[in-house]
């Protein structure tokens, strides 16, 4: 049941089609390109407004602190940057495994974003909060802007890419992986040549990080190498989730009810476009800052 005021949002998750390492700046952070697929697997988030200016998280994945969970991170962030004195009350129902690759932490963050500047009617453009969405983390901008789109640089610079109308079976092996210690592995490939958005059409590409998952965790390698029966597998992000795509949700669905039991499996379709953004249009002239 809800709580007066609150409302309901999605916030989808992605899949990295390829994903190529090509240097590291000296901040720390890499350079990288990458296609994100959006697809429709997704987080709920509730969000309530309150007038005292505080922010508080109601419910939440297990095992991670409120004050350490990105959506209050993103909330005290935007009224930082705005100088805003509502608060809110933010809840997550998960359904995007943790520590995945699945970007699950980044899309609610981006979500909260969204619906609070438009519930607190800050007005911040999509730009400034895809700037302030990348001091959260390098994927909250593609969730942001809530397309489906090739990334450059951190993964901030994003252009939108048409995909095929694909079906995903994501296989979730029951390891979380944090992005810091494979970006931070001595034996991580940092020299990927730059592709174009033709030449991934073209030859496709890779995941850079995969041999350094494989090695080190024997549950994703096992996992990929199961999925690679049916059909050619890939991690997605830093891991721990590995997928694979299929032409229908028929084909999808019959691998993953062979999926053993140890394992989650998650039939999910490709989509253009952020469901976030489409509700945020259709409830523009009840919402009220």
């Amino acid at each position: 049941m809800n709580a007066p005021g609150e409302l309901l949002w999605p916030a989808p998750a992605k899949l990295n089609l390829f994903l190529h390492v090509t240097g590291r700046r000296a901040d720390g952070y890499h350079e990288l390109q990458t296609l994100f697929q959006l697809v429709d697997l997704a987080d709920t988030i509730r969000v309530a407004v309150r007038a005292n200016g505080a922010i508080e998280r109601l419910e939440g994945p297990e095992g991670v602190a409120a004050e350490e969970d990105l959506v209050v991170r993103a909330a005290r962030a935007l009224q930082r940057e705005t100088g805003v004195s509502l608060g809110a009350q933010v809840g997550v129902s998960k359904r995007i495994p943790l520590g995945g690759g699945l970007g699950g932490g980044s899309s609610d963050a981006a979500t909260v974003l969204l619906v609070l500047n438009r519930l607190w009617d800050t007005r911040l453009t999509v730009d400034e909060l895809a700037r302030l969405g990348v001091s959260l983390g390098a994927d909250v901008p593609v969730f942001i802007r809530g397309f489906t789109a090739w990334g450059d640089g951190i993964g901030e610079r994003l252009q939108p890419v048409p995909t095929p109308q694909r079906w995903f079976l994501v296989i979730h092996p029951g390891v979380s992986i944090g992005t810091r210690e494979i970006f931070q592995s001595p034996e991580l490939k940092r020299d990927s040549a730059r592709l174009t958005i033709r030449d991934f059409f073209r030859s496709g590409g890779r995941n850079d990080c995969e041999p350094v998952v494989r090695a080190r965790y024997a549950q994703v390698a096992e996992a990929l190498d199961w999925l690679g029966r049916f059909a050619p597998p890939r991690l997605t992000g830093t891991g721990s989730c590995v997928f694979a795509q299929f032409e229908t949700a028929q084909q999808a669905r019959q691998v993953a009810a062979q999926v053993p039991g140890r394992w989650r499996a998650l039939v999910t379709q490709a989509i253009a476009r952020s469901p976030l953004h489409e509700l945020l249009e259709a409830r523009a002239g009840t919402l009220r800052g």
